[in-house]
């Protein structure tokens, strides 16, 4: 048992699933639909967490490099695609392997504000390591946010509530990859106990627009700028 964990009940964990440069930049091999605005939300809700010393628990995917013959084709290791994106990671932080260990430094989440999770596959839980860490830490509130809505971030919301936690999902800092089915499983989160909630309720309202990590003429704000431009003319 991880001992430190089980002492304490923290008020707020945030869950952060797959906040990877594959899943969320323009150019990835598996972005997101309306990555500019998940993106802004993972940002301040990365923000509230520094602010309020919220500890972070992250988890990525990561596969191996088959030269070539590779699959899902995204999140493969060594790639900078694998990558998270800058602004989901804090300054004291830890990083796991995904290798069948369970093992955790003593005072885990006392020693780090961050703890990242490699991960083998969408479903946190069939990671050992992760499966132990998000069975035994305590707090009043899972929070999550990632990708996708229909993948990871289901599966760790229904694994958690399996285990008696918790959970707020931070449905606007959350992308998915296919809507039909994102919506769907928005509708089995909540129908099985997990709150749904909006990112300005959690971390307030605010006028970020430009989301500094995607190159895209959306996230830069290039679009919008050439239609003013052009519905000026008029």
């Amino acid at each position: 048992m991880i001992r430190q964990l089980l002492k304490k009940r923290r008020q707020y964990i945030v869950i952060d699933i797959n906040t990877q440069r594959d899943f969320f930049l323009a150019g990835g091999n598996a972005c997101i639909g309306n990555h500019r605005r998940v993106l802004a939300n993972v940002r301040r809700v990365i923000a509230w967490a520094r602010r309020n010393n919220v500890p972070v628990i992250s988890t990525c995917e990561v596969y191996p490099n088959g030269n070539g013959a590779v699959e899902p084709g995204y999140c493969i290791d060594g790639t900078e695609g694998q990558k998270k994106i800058s602004y989901s990671l804090l300054s004291n932080r830890v990083s796991f392997a995904a290798d069948d260990n369970t093992d955790f430094p003593q005072d885990i989440l006392r020693r780090y504000r961050q703890v990242i999770l490699h991960k083998r596959s969408a479903d946190p839980f069939a990671e050992p390591r992760i499966e132990r860490l998000l069975s035994e830490v305590r707090a009043g509130n899972f929070i999550l946010i990632g990708a996708s809505a229909e993948g990871a971030v289901k599966a760790a919301a229904l694994g958690l509530l399996q285990r008696g936690k918790k959970v707020t999902v931070v449905a606007d800092a959350v992308g998915s990859l296919n809507k039909r089915e994102s919506k769907l499983a928005f509708r089995k989160m909540s129908a099985k106990g997990a709150k749904l909630m909006e990112t300005k309720k959690l971390a307030g309202v605010s006028h970020l627009r430009h989301v500094g990590i995607c190159e895209c003429e959306s996230c830069q704000g290039r679009t919008r700028k050439a239609a003013v431009k052009v519905g000026s003319k008029y």
